[in-house]
């Protein structure tokens, strides 16, 4: 691992750990209040060590599970993930809990602090509990891409795009097997795969967890590109755990498929960004002026893609924000790409939400999903 990918990591977690422990210390802040805990100092204390204890937990099972993967390392990941999703739901119930408070004094009205409390740990609760049953309930999303050019062997064929599955910590060879056999019932000509498929250091279990992608059945076969993810795990470790599959990893390269080109450009260790428009027009035997889809992990550089001659480009990355308010801080970061279909003349991108989760198991503000594209000819 480069000093750059360390240092990127080490500013992201000391930023992420100040949010934790401020997302916290306010959760701290009303349950004292709002239940009267002020002279109770024996109280206050629990409830301070157990949230302390909750503020690190997710750090400290990071560590652990990058450390050592085994059954206790897993399940503590699960837990306090899952109990940074809910610490999150508690700061928005509780916020929306003070504003109540707040109109309550404008009014002169009188409220029983105790029962708005307790209300919003309930809203939370239930709010965390649809978050939980949607990352474990992928949707199918329907999409139709008209490409200039396309020859007609491909016209009307189906491919499906997955991304962002972060098989590893929580997901495993089960999970992705029940997504196998969703795309199996669809019949697509050919698979996707837009980078973060891996998200774990134990290389014997991720060899495990990806075989159901030998299971696909798609004629014209299944490509990958790595996410950011992979470059943590290391690049050589992935590409020795995809060996054991029939998955065609594109690093910069290209097949072209019955005069339709398939261009994957690898995501750049130690940086979040990479100059498409070059890697693209470096690639040997790559041909502008015929059809192609682009595979790229983040769509930061759709511009790029573009310039290079892509008619359709597929990334992930953004998980769409994966929860509550995430959603709108990814559509400021990613200029409003971060999600759906999008069409600037012949190029057109589309975002996935991704099928998996990082950090909380849970996805409330959007859903996971698997990509069916259908292909037609763009007449003008």
């Amino acid at each position: 691992m480069t000093l750059v990918i360390l240092v990127l990591i080490a500013t992201f977690l000391s930023t992420f750990l100040a949010m934790v422990f401020v997302g916290h210390f306010f959760i701290y802040y009303s349950i004292k209040k709002l239940f009267g805990l002020e002279e109770n100092n024996r109280r206050k204390k629990q409830v301070g060590t157990a949230l302390f204890l909750g503020a690190i937990s997710f750090a400290a099972a990071t560590v652990l599970a990058h450390w050592s993967q085994n059954v206790v390392t897993k399940n503590f990941y699960l837990l306090a993930g899952l109990w940074l999703g809910l610490a999150l739901n508690l700061d928005i119930a509780f916020c929306l809990g003070w504003i109540l408070v707040g109109a309550g004094k404008m009014l002169k009205k009188k409220l029983n602090l105790k029962i708005i409390g307790g209300l919003a740990i309930i809203v939370a609760v239930i709010f965390s509990g649809y978050g939980v049953w949607s990352a474990y309930h992928p949707r199918i999303k329907e999409i139709t891409v008209n490409i200039k050019n396309l020859p007609a062997v491909w016209q009307g064929k189906k491919a499906i795009q997955i991304s962002d599955v972060h098989l590893g910590h929580v997901f495993d060879q089960g999970f992705l097997q029940e997504a196998v056999d969703k795309i199996n019932l669809i019949n697509p000509e050919i698979v996707f795969i837009t980078g973060d498929l891996l998200d774990g250091m134990d290389g014997e279990n991720l060899t495990r967890d990806v075989l159901p992608l030998n299971n696909l059945k798609a004629p014209s076969g299944t490509y990958f590109v790595t996410g950011n993810h992979e470059t943590y795990f290391g690049l050589e470790k992935t590409y020795n755990t995809l060996t054991t599959t029939k998955v065609e990893i594109l690093n910069d390269a290209l097949v072209d498929l019955d005069g339709l080109q398939i261009v994957g450009i690898g995501f750049p260790e130690g940086s979040e960004t990479k100059d498409v428009e070059a890697a693209v027009l470096g690639i040997k035997n790559f041909n502008p002026e015929e059809p192609s889809i682009f595979l790229y992990h983040s769509p930061l550089e759709a511009g790029g893609a573009k310039r290079a001659g892509a008619n359709l480009m597929l990334s992930g990355h953004t998980h769409a924000g994966q929860m509550f308010p995430f959603d709108i801080l990814t559509k400021i970061i990613f200029r409003g790409e971060n999600y759906g279909l999008h069409k600037d003349g012949d190029f057109t991108l589309y975002t996935s939400s991704g099928l998996g989760t990082w950090g909380p198991t849970m996805r409330t503000f959007a859903r996971p999903e698997i990509v069916v594209i259908t292909f037609e000819n763009k007449l003008n």
